[in-house]
């Protein structure tokens, strides 16, 4: 029961309260990029919560135990998982002018010089592993703990993820679904962490890129 209670309030701190409430709440101008907030949730939210779920899966252990060294199987599982997250992001992104609805909500605000891009990038990159780390490495590398199976687990995962994205709308819950089950599935398939983080943080850039370049032909 203390597993699920851990996990609980990891959840909830990490996700829906704490830093990242305070920064959802940071004044600006909702078509603003702002450099100084991407490196407030980068040294104040993402690094420490990275770290904390990393501790926690690790102590006790021997790092050679666990998936955090990088391997060849990060090149095999992020090169797929890239290709997978790229192929089902953009079809559901078309899927609106065909049956209806909204689109997933584009991110707010793009960078314009060279520092915003690499402040955004490294952003990107962590937001990704934070969530790769607790959502695949904490979550399954907690499973048995939780007395789950595999399938089980990542079910578990996959819902916890989506319900992050919800505010992303129908379309938007719809993709994390899709893509939590893939990263889930080659993250028990590889038991490595570093190369589906890799492919979801390059995603997540390939989304702002996209946007821009949208907003530039406007």
């Amino acid at each position: 029961m203390g597993i699920y209670i851990e996990a609980l309030i990891l959840y909830i701190v990490l996700f829906f309260a704490g830093s990242a409430g305070a920064i959802a709440n940071m004044p600006q101008e909702a078509s603003d990029f702002s450099v100084y907030r991407e490196l407030y949730r980068i040294v104040l939210y993402s690094i420490p919560s990275i770290a904390l779920i990393w501790y926690l899966v690790l102590r006790g252990k021997k790092p050679k135990s666990a998936p955090i060294k990088p391997c060849k199987n990060d090149l095999v599982s992020g090169l797929i998982a890239l290709g997978c997250l790229l192929l089902t992001g953009f079809t559901i992104a078309l899927m609106p002018s065909y049956f209806g609805g909204y689109p997933a909500s584009p991110p707010s605000g793009s960078p314009v010089a060279v520092l915003e891009w690499v402040v955004l990038c490294t952003s990107c990159f962590l937001a990704a592993y934070l969530e790769e780390s607790y959502f695949r490495f904490y979550l399954l590398s907690k499973s048995k703990e939780m007395k789950m199976g595999q399938i089980q687990a990542l079910i578990f995962s996959t819902a916890l993820f989506s319900l992050c994205h919800i505010y992303e709308g129908p379309w938007g819950f719809l993709n994390s679904v899709i893509s939590g089950a893939i990263l889930s599935f080659l993250y028990l398939r590889y038991q490595t962490l570093h190369g589906i983080a890799i492919a979801h943080g390059l995603y997540n850039i390939a989304v702002y890129v996209i946007n821009t370049l949208l907003i530039m032909r406007l």
